[in-house]
């Protein structure tokens, strides 16, 4: 039964139709080596879509190099990274990974808190500004949402360590016991690491608002307006020469010779303004990006004070224990102290009891108050002796 099923099977499929199962594949299965992605695309009115793009169409997309994209990569855990280029912003701040250009966000699609509530509220607020003007161009909204929210998680995540610890560290202090010890040990573990994050983040803001050429190179809308209108000026002044009559649209061109008149004239445009873009956008005219990255600024120095602040703390509580450990270590060696001239006294009468125990017969015996006498003596020896033990040491200040 099963060969004739076979055989059936075979023939209903035919030499050009292959078996049932044989190299099926589904619509939403992603095939290995393609390399793609699932992004979030936000435009400038707020409107969000998934894409799935490739490392190398994302290149092409944003004009970056390979090197930038490896920052975005979930597979790999790079430090927090503001990185501005000729046509997009790559930031990667904690779990939100995007790529900011003059017209859109790229976000790296994911699960995570904060890239869903990164991708609700920029479009909220793209949305909210669509009808008004505002100061800020839309990459840096883009960027102040990504700071902002990096900003707020960071010290919300201090706030939820410093309720587990300061408690930890005074019950520590009051009683030192083995499991509380393992408990700091592991927040102090999370301390540190959490202190490099907000330090990284902090030196990304501040390096930035140190480089002028930096700041200048994410103005990407001012950089796009400018390279449109020098598009067309140098279109109208190379291609509509004097005396010309205008094509009409209609005529056919050429496919090769328009997209290589396109890379010519973009790689053309690419010298032309990079002399001159830094010196035209630095002064007075970074001045709102440097606020916007000041402002954020603070406010991670600000976390990170609490960092320090929460550090100082358990080097205090760690030094008041060595001291409390150190005073009890003290006690000991005072009680042995005690202990070894009580000792010593007690050895006293262990020597009367060996001479009287040798095998002779002397006359004290005959006496039978004598033993008396010499328990009596032997024990007010031993009492001056320790008493003299005892103010030697209360006279170097042992005791």
């Amino acid at each position: 039964m099963r060969i004739w099923v076979t055989s059936r099977l075979c023939e209903s499929n035919g030499p050009m139709n292959p078996p049932p199962f044989q190299g099926f594949s589904y619509p939403g299965m992603k095939k290995r080596g393609l390399g793609s992605r699932s992004w979030i695309r936000i435009d400038q009115n707020g409107n969000s879509k998934i894409l799935e793009l490739d490392k190398a169409t994302l290149m092409r997309r944003c004009s970056l190099p390979s090197r930038d994209l490896r920052l975005l990569d979930p597979l790999f855990i790079y430090p927090s990274t503001i990185l501005g280029r000729e046509k997009a912003i790559v930031v990667s701040l904690e779990q939100i990974r995007c790529i900011i250009t003059a017209d859109e966000v790229i976000l790296m699609n994911s699960l995570d808190s904060s890239v869903v509530q990164y991708e609700s509220e920029l479009c909220r607020r793209l949305d909210m500004n669509k009808d008004q003007t505002d100061d800020l161009p839309f990459e840096f909204r883009a960027l102040e949402l990504a700071l902002e929210l990096t900003c707020i998680s960071l010290d919300a995540q201090v706030k939820e360590l410093e309720l587990d610890l300061y408690p930890v560290l005074d019950e520590l202090a009051s009683s030192i016991s083995t499991l509380k010890l393992e408990r700091v040990r592991r927040l102090k573990g999370s301390l540190l690491a959490l202190t490099h994050r907000v330090h990284k983040v902090r030196n990304e803001i501040e390096q930035l608002m140190d480089d002028d050429g930096d700041m200048a190179e994410m103005y990407l809308t001012l950089k796009k307006e400018r390279m449109d209108a020098y598009t067309s000026e140098q279109y109208f002044q190379n291609n509509i020469p004097v005396g010309t009559e205008v094509v009409s649209k209609s005529a056919p061109v050429s496919p090769s010779g328009s997209v290589n008149g396109v890379y010519n004239l973009e790689k053309a445009l690419s010298s032309a303004l990079s002399s001159s873009r830094h010196g035209s956008l630095t002064g007075e005219n970074i001045v709102e990006l440097e606020m916007l990255l000041e402002a954020y600024f603070v406010f991670i120095d600000n976390t990170s004070s609490k960092l320090s602040s929460l550090k100082e703390y358990i080097d205090d509580t760690e030094d008041f224990i060595n001291i409390k450990l150190g005073n009890v270590q003290n006690q000991l060696i005072k009680f042995e102290l005690l202990l070894s001239a009580a000792t010593f006294v007690a050895a006293i009468f262990a020597v009367a009891t060996g001479v009287f125990g040798m095998n002779f017969q002397p006359d004290i015996f005959n006496y039978p108050s004598a033993f008396n006498w010499v328990l009596i003596i032997t024990g007010i020896a031993g009492g001056i002796i320790y008493i003299c033990f005892l103010f030697y040491l209360k006279h170097k200040r042992v005791l």
